[in-house]
Parts: C-alpha cells; structure tokens; sequence
C-alpha cells in the first residue's frame, strides 16, 4: 500500500469516526443518571458511568468497545452503564465531583458503583487508554475485579 493510499484511508476513517458522537451533548445527566440508577437496583447490577466528550479519540473508542466490542455482551450483562458528557472539562464536572472525579487526570474516566448506588471504585487517569491497549477484554477485566461475584441463591 502507498504512503498517499494509506494516507487517504486514515483520512476517511478519521471523517467516519468525526460522526460518531456517543457522548449525548444536550442530555440531562443527572436525570440519566438517576433513571439509570433505579434499573441497576431493580436489575441488582452494579452502574458504570463513564465520564467522556465527543472530541476524545479514546473517549469515542471505549464507547464502541463497550457497545460493540468482543466483551460487548458481557459488560451489557454484568453492569448498567451511562455515559455522562463532559465537554471541554465544562459540563457536569459537578457530577464528576460527586462520584470522586474520576476525570481529575483526564478521560475518558469511570465510576463504578453497587445497585445500591455505594462508591466501588474510580479509575486512575489513564487507566481505560490503557485498557484500550489491551483490547476489549481488557475493559472487561477492569471493570469486573472491582465487582464482587454474586451468588446464586440455594435451591
């Protein structure tokens, strides 16, 4: 493949990953949140909120990894995720505050919470860039060894 051709690929992925705004600009986030925490608790699932922006390269790639990647089914199974927009570091920082500002490094960045909505863990700046490294399977894994296993109930 020619340095133009290879050029000119990158160039149309670029303006195809330009149109995909997984992060909703005009949502309410805290009333997202909250609808989002009432069927984690129905559902007894632990919520993810992940904190990102459109303009974020990594951002952009760990929604499609959660939404479409290999671990896809399981992360939907395992967790009730939201994704909360943060623009430029200038919408919803408060809610970041709120759940230990897990964007204090960068994003994209997440909480991890029980479905009772209790603080399990935040992510360390960095830490989902790094998990993109690794490949879907790595979210996954990050995401599941701040979860304890649930049970099921004796028969």
């Amino acid at each position: 493949m020619s340095k133009y051709t290879l050029l000119i690929t990158l160039f149309l992925s670029l303006i195809a990953c330009a149109g995909d705004k997984p992060y909703d600009e005009h949502a309410d986030a805290k009333s997202v949140i909250e609808q989002a925490a009432s069927v984690a608790k129905q559902q007894n699932k632990p919520m993810v909120i992940v904190f990102g922006a459109n303009w974020c390269p990594d951002c952009r790639a760990l929604s499609n990894a959660i939404e479409h990647g290999s671990d896809a089914a399981k992360i939907a199974q395992k967790f009730k995720l939201v994704k909360v927009n943060v623009g430029n570091f200038d919408k919803n920082i408060t809610i970041a505050n709120a759940y230990g500002n897990p964007i204090s490094g960068g994003i994209p960045g997440a909480a991890i919470l029980t479905p009772n909505q209790q603080l399990i863990y935040v992510t360390q700046p960095g830490e989902l860039s790094n998990a993109l490294r690794t490949g879907d399977a790595g979210i996954y894994t990050l995401l599941a060894q701040h979860v304890k296993p649930q049970t099921d109930a004796p028969k």
